[in-house]
């Protein structure tokens, strides 16, 4: 009996154990990933432009002066004189507007102002033998001058009429020809560059300010289009720094003979120690 008691006993508990499921465990505190933390900020390396006496600074080659030349009056472009790429001279002409009223007028002055002189010429004598007043004599005398004043102001005129070269330099461009309606306002008629000397331009860092001064000698190179080293001095200095840059500017005045050094060339250049 009793065994039979054990095995019924066994059995009971074989089957309770069976039918307990397996609870989830539960799940356990959010956990988030370790902060990456960066890494301090490394100083900024000195920039290229920091640099001292002595060291290359890139730097461009300008015209000393560019102009654009036309005419103080209205009028038609008579003839031009010159294109692009020839060279010309100071106080040459370089164009002509149509001027047929205004030489006639010069003409017309001329005539009156010779016609004046022999009226005076002609009643000195009779004013010597006070056959007329003083008052007559003045009036001819005055007369004679207003159409001198007359003749230099046509004369005046009439030169407006030429267009002629402010500088020694080349023809950069040729903008209107023959027969265009010239304005005074608004028309350009050529556009010249003053070529000797040249101006060079450098941006210079911060730190040769105060070495760089009016009067210093840099050498400029201008590999590969010319070989060597060409003296040049500092004109211009400018007396503020660009914060943002670190920079200011500097002007070279570089002696150019014969013209034989283009503008527009990129070039470096070395200050003396």
């Amino acid at each position: 009996m009793r065994p039979a008691i054990a095995g019924l006993l066994a059995l009971y508990l074989g089957m309770g154990s069976s039918s307990v499921q397996a609870q989830p465990s539960a799940p356990g505190p959010f956990k988030t990933a370790p902060e990456t933390r960066s890494a301090p900020p490394r100083p900024a390396a000195p920039s290229a432009s920091a640099r001292k006496a002595g060291d290359a600074l890139e730097c461009l080659v300008e015209p000393f002066m560019v102009v654009n030349v036309g005419s103080p009056v209205d009028g038609v472009l008579e003839r031009v004189t010159v294109d692009r790429g020839d060279l010309v001279r100071k106080g040459q002409v370089v164009a002509k507007l149509q001027s047929g009223v205004e030489a006639a007028a010069v003409d017309l002055s001329r005539a009156r102002v010779e016609f004046a002189h022999r009226k005076v010429q002609r009643n000195e004598t009779l004013f010597e033998k006070q056959l007329i007043s003083a008052q007559e004599r003045d009036e001819m005398v005055t007369e004679a001058r207003l159409h001198e004043e007359e003749l230099k102001k046509d004369q005046e005129s009439l030169k407006l009429r030429t267009i002629v070269s402010p500088l020694d330099g080349v023809v950069v461009e040729r903008r209107l020809a023959p027969g265009e309606l010239i304005r005074a306002d608004k028309s350009v008629v050529l556009r010249l560059a003053q070529i000797n000397p040249l101006n060079v331009e450098v941006i210079a860092p911060a730190e040769l300010f105060g070495s760089v001064r009016i009067g210093v000698t840099g050498n400029v190179s201008l590999t590969p289009f010319f070989p060597g080293l060409f003296p040049a001095k500092v004109v211009v200095v400018d007396k503020l720094i660009d914060a943002a840059s670190g920079t200011f500017g500097v002007r070279l005045q570089l002696p150019n003979p014969g013209n034989k050094i283009p503008a527009g060339v990129k070039c470096t250049v070395q200050f003396a120690k």
